[in-house]
């Protein structure tokens, strides 16, 4: 299967480098190699393989290779500078393309600056809209909810290997990533930290009620949950507020990249692959498009939300509700109407026998309306 960023790649390789990052076994060496078939002298190169690393250091790799596939090179000191040497003094015509973990996209923020020279690009698991012609929308949406979109649970055989998979995945992130940048009693206490917002997706997150049951400061609590959303195993939706600010003091909402990883039932785990989806949307817009759109939700101080919100240049231009079952428009997309706010609402339903327009609000099948996003 051609991964969604495919494309987008191939067009921006002539003019700039390009970086993909992305969650751990999203499918980022399998896009590199699937690149690598469009052009003629490829050169694919894993800083992680000891004979790799030594071409790279020692810059030994064939002059008349028209494409560089550097693969987890942020785990070579000075990468940044490496890289920008080697993208300055490039022959005419040859492409680089960098790869590499969630922990890339946190050192790329740092240090030696490569502006102006290379274009980001986030590859995120698979959506109903990435699945659209290999399966029908609703398929995609139940299986997404089942299995998460990393394509190798996803495309396991059977429940059990994508269980295994899932296993593994969370025992080598907790032994090796987190292990690699904190110290061994922070593991154990992010382990359960981990645990614990399995079964709060979707609520807004209370940093010293999280402290309370770990017994920890609240403030080491959301350093943890800083370290976790890095890793990409979780992202944070925050609230929506024409003051950036006040948005970030208000408490987020927890969702994981892994809807396979989510602990509650059927309704949570939609909301899960709905917010994935949106985040996906979002990031492709801002990543291929270059618009300045941004992933919220609203919600007042007595209780009425709405589940998710995009906003484009601060103003909101979507409200999205979702519901497994109930085809009643929710009243509190009424209450933000009266409020000023005139973005689109729709109501996205996981299992609704017929769609319709009511008060307002758009109420829809929600693998159909999934598989209308642009990523």
């Amino acid at each position: 299967m051609r991964r969604y960023l495919h494309s987008q790649i191939l067009k921006d390789l002539p003019k700039k480098m390009v970086m993909i990052t992305g969650p751990r076994q999203v499918g980022k060496t399998y896009l590199a190699k699937q690149i690598m078939t469009e052009f003629k002298k490829p050169q694919y190169l894993n800083a992680d393989a000891a004979d790799d690393r030594q071409i790279i250091l020692g810059r030994r790799w064939p002059l008349d290779a028209d494409l560089l596939v550097f693969d987890e090179i942020h785990k070579i000191k000075g990468w940044k500078s490496y890289l920008k040497g080697v993208f300055d003094t490039r022959p005419a015509g040859q492409a680089i393309l960098v790869t590499g973990s969630a922990r890339l996209e946190t050192f790329r923020r740092t240090g030696e600056s490569l502006a102006g020279r290379y274009f980001h690009l986030r590859l995120h698991p698979l959506s109903v809209k990435e699945l659209a012609g290999t399966m029908s929308s609703q398929e995609a949406l139940d299986k997404l909810n089942r299995r998460g979109g990393f394509p190798e649970p996803f495309l396991a055989d059977s429940e059990e290997d994508a269980a295994r998979w899932r296993a593994q995945y969370y025992t080598d992130i907790v032994r090796e990533d987190i292990f690699d940048i904190s110290r061994l009693h922070e593991v154990r206490e992010m382990r359960l930290l981990l645990e614990m917002l399995r079964s709060r997706v979707g609520s807004p997150l209370s940093y010293s009620a999280l402290a309370e049951d770990l017994q920890i400061a609240p403030n080491t609590v959301k350093k943890y949950v800083g370290i976790l959303e890095s890793l990409c195993l979780i992202f944070l939706i925050r609230p929506f507020h024409r003051r950036i600010a006040r948005s970030i003091l208000r408490e987020p909402k927890v969702y994981f990249f892994d809807s396979g990883f989510v602990k509650g039932d059927d309704g949570r785990r939609l909301e899960n692959t709905c917010a994935q989806a949106l985040l996906k949307h979002v990031h492709y817009l801002r990543d291929v498009k270059g618009k300045e759109v941004e992933l919220h939700y609203v919600r007042t101080k007595d209780g009425r939300e709405i589940d998710f919100a995009i906003a484009e240049d601060e103003k909101l231009t979507l409200l999205a509700e979702i519901k497994l079952n109930d085809e009643a428009p929710s009243p509190h997309f009424a209450y933000f109407k009266s409020k000023g706010i005139e973005a689109r609402a729709v109501q996205l339903v996981g299992r609704l026998r017929r769609e319709s327009r009511r008060e307002g609000t758009d109420v829809s099948r929600a693998a159909d309306w999934l598989a209308s996003l642009e990523a």
